[in-house]
């Protein structure tokens, strides 16, 4: 006779499925250690004759910065390893998990223990932004769009990858202070709340929920209180991690007036 499971067992099966399914998901942003140890070994003997050992010895080009001619995305990246840059790059015929592990090794920055971000397709990325991630709704680019978000026409040339993730994936923690929501009450009895863009030693800048600029001068305020919670919600709400990817892959793309 077939044993039948005790009452409980399938119910934790499911319950360790579930987890494991959940890790697996928040480990879909980021290649793995092994990856990068395989695209240290690989780097060494590969690609450092060339390219120096923080990558930054062809001109035009910073691996470790994430600075390339003709690569925004790891599928550019994969497509650059593989069939070279004539004349002075040969092609490689590495496996996909060794290609793989390259680009994980440059991802994380050229440090053997550090985080590797995925980095998507822009088209995809473009489109999710201003679709069902609703980023467009706040941010503003190129001239287009509203100004209660900080503008990110040429955030590609100051972030990088793991710090755009860091963005999408938890706004407030990664929220500069000068970018908190304000709330400014003056001392005739105004209040004024919105996105400080600005502060000196005389007045503070900001953009209120409007969308107006808005200059307060500081012997009028009565009291000021900065928030440390984003009004971004995080990502993973509207995004899957391969969305999440590609509007990494977008915003790096965005590096204002060349």
């Amino acid at each position: 006779m077939r044993r039948m499971p005790r009452p409980g067992t399938l119910w934790l099966a499911a319950l360790a499925l579930a987890c494991t399914s959940a890790a697996a998901s928040a480990q879909d942003h980021t290649y793995s250690s092994a990856d990068v140890a395989t695209g240290v070994r690989l780097y060494g003997a590969q690609c450092q004759l060339c390219h120096g050992a923080n990558g930054d010895t062809v001109a035009g080009v910073n691996l470790r910065l994430g600075r390339f001619r003709r690569a925004v995305t790891d599928e550019d990246l994969a497509q650059v390893i593989a069939k070279g840059v004539p004349p002075a790059m040969p092609g490689f015929a590495f496996s996909a998990d060794e290609s793989r592990g390259v680009i994980a090794f440059i991802r994380a920055g050229f440090d053997p223990s550090g985080t590797a971000v995925k980095v998507g397709n822009v088209e995809r990325g473009k489109t999710a932004f201003s679709g069902k991630g609703g980023c467009a709704t706040c941010h503003r680019i190129n001239g287009v769009g509203p100004l209660t978000a900080p503008d990110l026409s040429d955030i590609g040339a100051q972030r990088t990858p793991a710090a755009l993730q860091r963005s999408l994936l938890n706004p407030s923690q990664a929220m500069l202070p000068i970018n908190r929501p304000v709330t400014i009450t003056t001392k005739a009895g105004k209040t004024v709340r919105g996105r400080r863009t600005n502060e000196d030693t005389f007045s503070v800048q900001l953009v209120d929920d409007a969308g107006q600029l808005v200059t307060v001068v500081k012997t009028d305020i009565k009291a000021m209180d900065a928030a440390t919670a984003s009004p971004m919600p995080p990502a993973t709400k509207a995004l899957t991690p391969d969305d999440i990817a590609d509007v990494v892959g977008y915003l790096l793309s965005l590096r204002g007036v060349q």
